[in-house]
């Protein structure tokens, strides 16, 4: 089996959310993002990525945490922010580019799951096979990933 490829960090796609995040703010009524709201959506990239093309959008591995799962050093990244919405400083934009079916799926995902608390993405997760097949600390497979979400998400 072709190993899962990657093209950029998680702490790029997180940046990636959290900018757009900010463009809806000025555009309308809409809150921050939290940490454990934006470990949700990187979760959710990674999988609706990973169903789609085969390979991964990030290396970074997801961690199954207690609340879901996590990429440890995004999770430290912004943890100074503890629950509350991160405030995406709008002078330090995204340094990667993305291609137009990345950005698409970032979209996508963005515009399907932001709509939730970060409590319903959290709730979501633990009720899906990744999570809850893997053991609390561990790194979720990334084979387990995408088929979930080839299963569940893409296919359906």
């Amino acid at each position: 089996m072709k190993p899962i490829e990657w093209r950029h960090s998680a702490s790029d796609v997180a940046k990636w959310f959290l900018q757009r995040n900010y463009v809806q703010m000025e555009a309308e009524d809409a809150e921050y993002i939290s940490n454990l709201k934006l470990q949700k959506l990187l979760y959710y990239a990674q999988g609706v990525y990973s169903a789609i093309t085969g390979s991964s959008l990030f290396d970074d591995a997801l961690v199954a945490w207690e609340h879901g799962p996590v990429v440890i050093d995004v999770y430290h990244e912004y943890a100074k922010y503890g629950a509350c919405g991160i405030e995406y400083d709008k002078g330090d934009p995204p340094k990667e580019t993305y291609t137009k079916e990345e950005e698409e799926i970032l979209e996508q995902v963005y515009q399907h799951f932001g709509q939730y608390s970060a409590w319903k993405l959290r709730n979501m997760t633990h009720e899906e096979r990744p999570w809850k097949i893997t053991q609390r600390n561990k790194v979720i497979d990334p084979g387990v990933i995408r088929d979930f979400f080839r299963a569940e998400y893409v296919t359906n």
